[in-house]
């Protein structure tokens, strides 16, 4: 017979944590590499020490919070939304200083997946730290969190960063307006895309859009304190050094072959251009989303034409589509971006803006599409 589930945590505690997550929010594009935690560290009832993920080099959370703490850590709870690390990097590990603090117990939303730095709330029993976790804050809590790390948990399980893929089309499936207008949809969807600019760390395009609209890929419809880098995948490397984007400090992926005059012109007009060999165009894709990673980009919003929506739909790259249907018709006709044989899309949620349409979805597993 089976144990029963462990008892939710109590609603009080629920609070602290629900704190922690607000912390971790104001950290979030200021600390990669590093994901951006938030830390409470509660005695007899009252916060005594809190903290966030510093920029890298600085303070992790747990630290932050224990500073602030001082001596009034020993006999503590601490809540943190992801299980502290186990390993010494350019900062000390967070678990061992919990323990030799002497906080007597840690509630963690999320485990770390990481191989390197995972492993933290096992370190804390063997230390003989009361260990909290996942199992006992509940969905909505692990979700916002999970949501949180979304950028992190990609990197560390997949190499590349999180990409939402955000399209827009007509109700007959047409990519542009029937009248030649600029913009397809109405003004709150396009203010709604630009929230979503400001929550990630990067805006993602192809050389073909740049070309076309010459856009500036920034927040400027919303208020926000963090604009995020347009970055252009431009394997024959056509991105005009006039290009607003490279005013902006484009980050350009480029292939092997790309002549070295014309990265050289780019870079003195401002942008980072970076060759990415690969055999062929799916590997270079590929790769390129990697190169972001390495470049301390965990999240980007994708605003691709159709030929590179499909490249990323058709290599299994997208992990979320927001798709923007116009109340218009008689576009343009073209097939819709579709997914490779086996592979669907599910809708999570559907919504509006103004008069348009906007569907959540995501990639089904592989077992689901069959």
């Amino acid at each position: 017979m089976s144990e029963p589930p462990p008892a939710a945590l109590p609603l009080v505690e629920r609070r602290w944590l629900a704190r922690a997550i607000a912390l971790a929010e104001t950290a979030r594009h200021r600390t990669a590499p590093n994901p951006a935690v938030g830390c409470v560290i509660v005695r007899d009832g009252e916060i005594v020490g809190e903290g966030t993920t510093h920029p890298p080099g600085g303070h992790h959370a747990e630290a932050a919070a224990l500073a602030a703490a001082g001596e009034r850590a020993v006999g503590a709870s601490a809540y943190v939304t992801l299980e502290p690390c186990a390993h010494q990097g350019r900062t000390p590990p967070c678990a061992p200083a919990l323990a030799d603090a002497g906080v007597r117990r840690v509630v963690h939303v999320h485990a770390d997946p990481s191989a390197l730095a995972g492993g933290g709330a096992s370190l804390l029993r063997a230390r003989g730290v009361s260990v909290d976790g996942p199992d006992r804050v509940g969905p909505v809590l692990h979700g916002a969190v999970a949501g949180q790390l979304e950028g992190f948990l990609s990197v560390v399980r997949t190499g590349r960063p999180h990409v939402t893929l955000k399209l827009a089309q007509t109700t007959d499936g047409a990519l542009r307006a029937p009248d030649g207008r600029r913009w397809l949809t109405g003004v709150a969807a396009r203010t709604a895309v630009h929230r979503w600019r400001g929550a990630v760390d990067a805006v993602l395009v192809g050389s073909g859009t740049v070309l076309a609209d010459d856009p500036r890929l920034d927040v400027r419809l919303v208020d926000a304190a963090h604009q995020p880098r347009p970055v252009v995948l431009d394997r024959r490397l056509r991105t005009p050094p006039t290009a607003q984007v490279v005013a902006r400090g484009a980050l350009v992926l480029t292939g092997a072959h790309a002549d070295p005059a014309a990265v050289r012109i780019l870079e003195e007009a401002g942008a980072t251009v970076e060759v990415v060999a690969a055999p062929d165009h799916h590997t270079w894709t590929v790769e390129a989303l990697r190169a972001l990673a390495r470049h301390g980009i965990r999240s980007v919003l994708a605003e691709p034409g159709a030929t590179l929506a499909d490249a990323l739909v058709a290599d299994g790259l997208v992990d979320r589509v927001v798709l923007h249907v116009a109340d218009l018709g008689s576009g343009t006709p073209r097939r819709a971006v579709t997914p490779p044989s086996g592979r669907r899309f599910v809708t999570e949620r559907v919504g509006g803006a103004g008069a348009d349409l906007v569907l959540h979805l995501r990639p089904a597993p592989l077992e689901e599409a069959a």
